[in-house]
């Protein structure tokens, strides 16, 4: 097993790569390594970007990016989209190493940098000529969650609702990966929106969630988050139908509070009738 290199490891080498070829005019780097509230830990990744003269030179000879060390898997997303060589002006190296660190390196033509979006999660490596805006300090701002407009609460219910009918076909159907996909892949999708806006709620839009909601535990009371985690289950048919339920409960639960909050109309009744609807498909009450 290769031995780690620690983070002033890793970014002295970034910005030594980046010194040493004069190609490349600015690094940036973006993320959890540069956000002022992230918890640090092994698995960040250096999210990186190189602003550079051109960029074929780096795509065609691959070799260059040795340099960071030995490769344990790489992903080239603009070739595997079909994006490059269509447009020429971006292209990115997701490098995982075998020492556990990870680059995700994005090269970006100098002409892209007046478009270049400001994140907020940014800090300033590497300027040769002195071509960019100095930074401010890196927060968290552009990764707060927002508040659900009333048509975002509104569509939310109707998704869940909707896909959760799905759900008791699959299971009815004793099509375990149909139900299973749509009850873990769309339905808890929208009830993690719902969980989102509560613990927004709680923390007045204030602290990030993270992709796929990862940060939203921190923020749950502790009973709710109990329940939650009631909804992840095996593929057992019974087990599902009660993680089914329990989504609903929860969401149900959920959207009283949260459209009470912002005074938004919910549709109870609708609610209502869909539960009795997939306790039917569960009890196998065909209708006469």
């Amino acid at each position: 097993m290769k031995n780690r290199r620690d983070e002033k490891t890793m970014l002295t080498l970034i910005i030594k790569i980046a010194n040493d070829d004069e190609r490349i005019k600015i690094v940036i780097m973006n993320g959890s390594r540069a956000s002022p509230s992230a918890k640090k830990d092994i698995f960040q990744d250096y999210d990186i970007v190189y602003l550079v003269t051109e960029i074929e030179s780096f795509v065609h000879d691959k070799n260059w990016i040795n340099q960071f060390g030995e490769l344990l898997i790489m992903q080239t997303p603009d070739e595997m989209d079909g994006q490059w060589p269509k447009f020429k002006g971006k292209y990115t190296y997701l490098m995982q190493f075998k020492d556990w660190n990870r680059i995700d390196l994005t090269l970006l033509r100098m002409d892209q940098l007046e478009t270049m979006p400001r994140d907020s999660q940014s800090l300033l490596l590497l300027d040769k000529d002195n071509l960019i805006a100095p930074f401010g300090e890196p927060s968290d701002e552009d990764y707060l969650p927002s508040p659900p407009t009333e048509k975002d609460f509104v569509n939310c219910c109707n998704e869940f609702l909707w896909v959760s009918t799905y759900v008791a076909k699959g299971l009815w159907r004793k099509q375990l990966i149909y139900a299973k996909h749509i009850s873990e892949q769309i339905v808890k999708e929208e009830l993690i929106k719902m969980l989102m806006w509560h613990a927004g709620i709680q923390t007045n839009f204030s602290q990030p969630m993270g992709i796929y909601g990862k940060y939203i535990e921190n923020h749950l009371e502790l009973e709710l988050r109990q329940e939650f985690l009631k909804t992840y289950v095996d593929a057992d048919y019974k087990n599902m139908w009660a993680s089914l339920f329990k989504m609903c409960e929860i969401f149900n639960d959920l959207a009283i509070k949260i459209s009470s909050y912002f005074g938004y109309s919910f549709n109870q009744k609708e609610f209502d009738n869909v539960i009795d609807y997939l306790q039917d498909v569960k009890n196998n009450k065909i209708p006469p």
